[in-house]
């Protein structure tokens, strides 16, 4: 596996030493990874890239290229060098399992350790969590709209670049599609491949016919025919339907069409009438063409007969949201065993942090429908058999009681004292743990268009802890503006 530890912005490293050189590089530090905002206006996003971090940690040290070309940079000392030589992490990492749905506010991951340590890790996490949670989300955005059509990834050659082709296809498996058409992806992650010809096979033969014949001989049971390279219903289905009918006289199974332009409603329609008419009621019509999950459920309300869905350029980019805004920030400093709440305050309200060691807590009803997210100091207990009022932290106002409930906190151990004590699933059980966690979630909550808000407050005693810090805050600040005017009148 590639070693991702020179991935990083260049001020992680000046902070280090300066953190070094003011000898507080062992101080503790606990930072949070979320983000404020849900992409693509949605009602949920889904945790991804949780493996591709453990990865990076575990290989996470300076080699002699990496140092050299950081002296070469004439920034560093050689005490700073000396430390990066013997980097490794040795700190504590909690994470919320991929496919999980989460919300904003919520930490994603929590690293606690040396601030010598925790600060080079922001970038790298970041790129990746951010990434992955954005493309699994379009995925089942996508997913969704198909409503159990079968959904292939097929967006590498638009993926800006390599990795963001595989980890794109990853993400995408995660949020739920069959299967990619990226090889590279298959192969590293078991997710099953799929594709057929591309107009250029068609266009290389004499006539259409005998290029689905053609590859109708070297595929007589995958064989899945494009056929909107001249004239879908006037040559395209017709030398289709020949074919067919050829492979399955022969024994073979005719699997179907694909369209990849024009009005994909209509043309599935008359195709559907056409395969039907000649016999071919099990051959399935497959549809790509710049699709999204606007475009997919709006074909559908139509009435498209469409079996499966090709989705590329508009899934692995995220056209419509081309980033997830996650960030990595200081909740807590100190010594172990005794931590500091910090707050970071900014007069646009959303950036304003929240302090202190937290979990997210998920409260379920008895039928296993989630009600409500809790953001709580990492101590608290909430006891299910005791009702609790909980309350939206800008509108204090509106509160809901919550009954009759059980509780799961979303946090899992991935990094004791720098071991891995996380056991990575493989990718299908991922996908299958993120179909089984929405499946707990009310419809309303996953609706494309204006869903459902779900609830996530803040506990009573992370809020007053937010508001004594906001308080105290502010008071230091009128004391040091009144300093300043005082020596400003001398």
């Amino acid at each position: 596996m590639e070693n991702r530890t020179m991935l990083t912005d260049l001020y992680q490293l000046t902070m280090m030493q300066g953190y070094l050189v003011n000898g507080c590089q062992n101080k503790e530090a606990v930072f949070d990874v979320y983000f404020r905002s849900l992409p693509f206006k949605g009602g949920y996003a889904l945790a991804a890239g949780l493996e591709q971090v453990v990865e990076y940690i575990e290989n996470l040290t300076f080699g002699e290229e990496d140092l050299k070309y950081l002296r070469s940079l004439n920034l560093f000392n050689e005490e700073f060098i000396s430390e990066l030589s013997n980097f490794h992490f040795t700190g504590d990492v909690d994470a919320i399992p991929e496919g999980t749905p989460v919300f904003p506010y919520e930490p994603l991951l929590r690293v606690k350790g040396r601030i010598f340590e925790t600060q080079l890790l922001e970038t790298t996490i970041l790129n990746l969590v951010n990434f992955e949670t954005l493309i699994a989300t379009k995925a089942s955005r996508v997913v969704t709209a198909a409503d159990g059509g079968p959904v292939m990834e097929f967006g590498l050659r638009r993926a800006q670049g390599p990795d963001a082709g595989v980890l794109g296809a990853r993400a995408a498996f995660i949020g739920g599609c069959q299967s990619t058409s990226n090889v590279l992806a298959g192969m590293r992650y078991g997710i099953p491949v799929a594709g057929t010809q591309a107009h250029s096979w068609i266009q290389c033969f004499p006539t259409e016919l005998e290029a689905f014949r053609a590859y109708a001989h070297t595929f007589p049971d995958l064989c899945l025919l494009l056929v909107d390279t001249y004239n879908v219903l006037k040559s395209g289905v017709p030398n289709a339907i020949k074919v067919g009918l050829e492979l399955e006289a022969e024994g073979h199974h005719f699997l179907g069409i694909r369209l990849d332009s024009g009005d994909l409603t209509y043309l599935s329609k008359e195709a559907r009438r056409m395969l039907d008419e000649a016999g071919l009621k099990n051959a399935i019509i497959v549809a790509s063409n710049d699709l999204d999950e606007e475009t997919i459920f709006a074909i559908r309300a139509q009435g498209a007969a469409i079996n499966s869905w090709g989705v590329g350029t508009n899934l692995i980019t995220s056209k419509d949201n081309p980033s997830l805004g996650g960030v990595y920030k200081l909740a807590a400093e100190g010594e172990p065993g005794n931590f500091h709440p910090r707050l970071k305050v900014s007069e646009n309200i959303t950036k304003i942090t929240n302090p202190g060691i937290k979990k997210v807590v998920r409260f379920y009803d008895r039928a296993g429908k989630a009600m409500a997210d809790l953001i709580a100091l990492e101590d608290e207990v909430f006891e299910e058999d005791k009702p609790l009022i909980i309350f939206d932290p800008i509108q204090t106002w509106k509160r809901k009681t919550l009954k009759n409930f059980r509780t799961k906190e979303l946090l899992k151990p991935v990094f004791r004292d720098g071991k891995r004590v996380y056991a990575l699933p493989n990718l299908k059980e991922i996908q299958l743990y993120a179909r089984k966690e929405l499946d707990s979630f009310w419809d309303e909550v996953k609706r494309l268009t204006n869903p459902h808000r779900y609830i996530v407050d803040l506990s009573t005693n992370l809020f007053e802890l937010k508001q004594q810090l906001l308080l105290t805050i502010h008071n230091d600040i009128k004391e040091t503006n009144k300093e300043w005017s005082k020596n400003v009148d001398r």
